[in-house]
C-alpha cells in the first residue's frame, strides 16, 4: 500500500508541475478519438474522413473551452448524416437541439460526459458512466448521461437504417423521417438504459455521501447491483436482448475503474478515525474526522564530487597552512622585541622610604640609566 500512496503522491506532484501541458494534451487526445470514432462509425462524407482535418480540428479542442468537442462532434455527425440524407439530417439536428438546450439548462459543465458516454456506449460497457458521475457529479449529472445515451442511440438508428434510406426514392420524405423518428422513440433499450443510469447515478450519490466506514466502496457495489438489476429486469420486460456476458464483464470494469478514481479523491485510514465535540453561542458540534492516507514522496539527492576540485582546495589549503605558519612565526619575534623594550623602559629607582630629610635625598639623572 505505501508503494501505491508514493505513486500517487508522484503522479500528483507531476501533474501539479505541467498542468498547463497536461491539460491541453489530454483534451487533444480525447478529441482525436472521438473524431476519428464518428468517422469510422458513420463515414458518409468522405471529405471530412481525413487525418489532416482530424488533426487540425484536435488541435482547435486542445486550446478551447470543453464545449468547443461537443460542438465539432455534433458538426461531423450532422455532415455524415447530411450526406446521407437531408431529411435524415433534418429530424438530427432536431434531437440535437433538443439535448443540447437539455443538457444546458441542467449539467452544462460536464460537456465531456455527453461525449463519453457514446464512447462507452460504442465499446460495450455503458455501465461505467452512471457510477462514476454519481461518484464525481451530482444527481443532475443523470442528465448528461441520458443525453450521451440518446446521442449514440440516434446515431445507431440512423447506421442500421442507412441502407433502407439509400433506397428510398426523394419523393419519400415523410418515410424516411418517420422511420428515424420511430427507430427512435420505440427503442426500448433506448429508453431502459436511460432509467438504469438515472437511478444509479442517484443511488451512488447518495450512498456515497452516508457518514459511514466505506462509503465509496458501498456505493459502487450497490449502484453496479442497482443498475444491473433494472437492466435486467427491462430485458424481462421489454426484450432488450442485454448479453448477460457483456454485462458481467462491464460491471467487472466498472468496479476497476470506479475503485481506481477512488484511490485518488476518496483514500482515507478508517483506523485513525476522531470524533471532535465542541460548541459555540449558538450551537453544539459533533464531528468525525477521517485523516487521508498520505505518504510523503521519496527524493533522491545526488552529490557530485569533482575530484580536481578536491585536489586544488588541498593545495590551497596547505599553502593557506604555510603562510599561517611564517605569519605567525614573524608575530612571535616582533612580540619577544616589543617585550624587552618594554622592560627597559619600566626600569625604576628605588627611594629609601626612611628617608625624611631633604638633605639627604641624592640627585639622580635618570637620562643615565638608559
Amino acid at each position: 500500500m505505501t508503494g501505491l500512496l508514493e505513486l500517487r503522491e508522484k503522479l500528483k506532484t507531476f501533474y501539479s508541475k505541467g498542468e498547463i501541458y497536461i491539460i491541453p494534451l489530454v483534451k487533444f487526445l480525447l478529441a482525436f478519438i472521438v473524431l476519428n470514432a464518428i468517422n469510422g462509425y458513420l463515414g458518409y462524407m468522405l471529405r471530412i474522413d481525413s487525418w489532416a482535418i482530424v488533426m487540425i480540428v484536435a488541435l482547435l479542442c486542445s486550446f478551447l473551452p470543453n464545449g468547443t468537442l461537443v460542438f465539432f462532434a455534433a458538426l461531423f455527425s450532422m455532415l455524415h448524416i447530411y450526406e446521407l440524407s437531408l431529411e435524415v439530417a433534418a429530424v438530427s439536428l432536431g434531437v440535437f437541439l433538443i439535448v443540447f438546450l437539455m443538457f444546458g439548462r441542467f449539467s452544462s459543465k460536464e460537456s465531456v460526459v455527453m461525449v463519453i458516454t457514446p464512447l462507452t456506449c460504442g465499446l460495450g460497457i455503458p455501465y461505467v458512466m452512471p457510477v462514476v458521475m454519481g461518484l464525481l457529479g451530482t444527481p443532475a449529472s443523470a442528465v448528461s448521461v441520458g443525453c450521451g445515451i440518446v446521442i449514440y442511440y440516434l446515431l445507431e438508428t440512423v447506421v442500421s437504417n442507412a441502407t433502407t434510406i439509400n433506397a428510398m426514392g426523394e419523393d419519400e420524405v415523410m418515410a424516411k423521417i418517420r422511420l428515424v423518428i420511430d427507430g427512435l422513440l420505440n427503442n426500448k433499450a433506448m429508453l431502459v438504459l436511460i432509467v438504469a443510469s438515472a437511478i444509479t447515478v442517484v443511488v451512488v450519490y447518495l450512498l456515497r455521501r452516508l457518514a459511514v466506514q466505506h462509503a465509496w466502496t458501498i456505493a459502487i457495489t450497490a449502484g453496479v447491483m442497482v443498475e444491473l438489476v433494472v437492466l435486467l429486469v427491462g430485458d424481462l420486460l421489454y426484450d432488450t436482448n442485454i448479453s448477460v456476458a457483456g454485462a458481467v464483464v462491464g460491471v467487472i470494469l466498472t468496479v476497476l475503474i470506479s475503485k481506481v478514481i477512488e484511490f485518488f479523491r476518496f483514500c482515507v485510514d478508517y483506523s485513525r478515525t476522531e470524533k471532535v465535540q465542541f460548541e459555540d453561542d449558538e450551537y453544539y458540534y459533533y464531528v468525525t474526522a477521517i485523516p487521508k492516507m498520505t505518504v510523503a514522496a521519496p527524493t533522491n539527492t545526488v552529490k557530485r564530487i569533482n575530484t580536481q576540485s578536491v585536489v586544488s582546495r588541498s593545495a590551497g589549503d596547505e599553502e593557506s597552512a604555510r603562510r599561517r605558519v611564517a605569519t605567525e612565526h614573524t608575530s612571535n619575534t616582533r612580540n619577544d622585541a616589543r617585550r624587552e623594550q618594554t622592560a627597559l623602559n619600566r626600569k625604576s629607582v628605588t627611594i629609601n622610604g626612611n628617608m625624611t630629610d631633604e638633605a639627604d635625598y641624592e640627585e639622580i639623572d635618570y637620562e643615565d640609566l638608559f
